[in-house]
């Protein structure tokens, strides 16, 4: 889809996003316009000049991982999400948590 300027392609992108919220990109030299798209567009994951997979973890920043169904404010997922925790003790003895 081509876009007469950074504004109508920002509106376009927030039509096309349809309200989910998820992940939106922008590649951009302008700061002013990055700001506006991440603002109005209001997803849980904005990568800005670089793949959505960045906004994973897929050669971007922090840790590779997937998201659950972030409009339930759930968002991206760590390994704290899967796992739980562990206690073993013998009393009067060494204990692992």
């Amino acid at each position: 889809i081509r876009a007469s300027d950074a504004d109508q392609a920002i509106d376009l992108a927030i039509e096309l996003e349809r309200g989910l919220h998820h992940t939106a990109a922008m590649h951009s030299k302008n700061i002013d316009h990055m700001h506006r798209m991440a603002n109005e567009i209001n997803t849980s994951i904005f990568v800005k000049n670089g793949p959505c997979l960045a906004g994973l973890g897929f050669g971007g920043e922090g840790w590779t991982s997937m998201t659950i169904t972030t409009p339930t404010g759930e968002g991206v997922t760590s390994a704290r999400s899967f796992v739980r925790l562990r206690r073993c003790v013998i009393v009067d003895h060494f204990r692992i948590v």
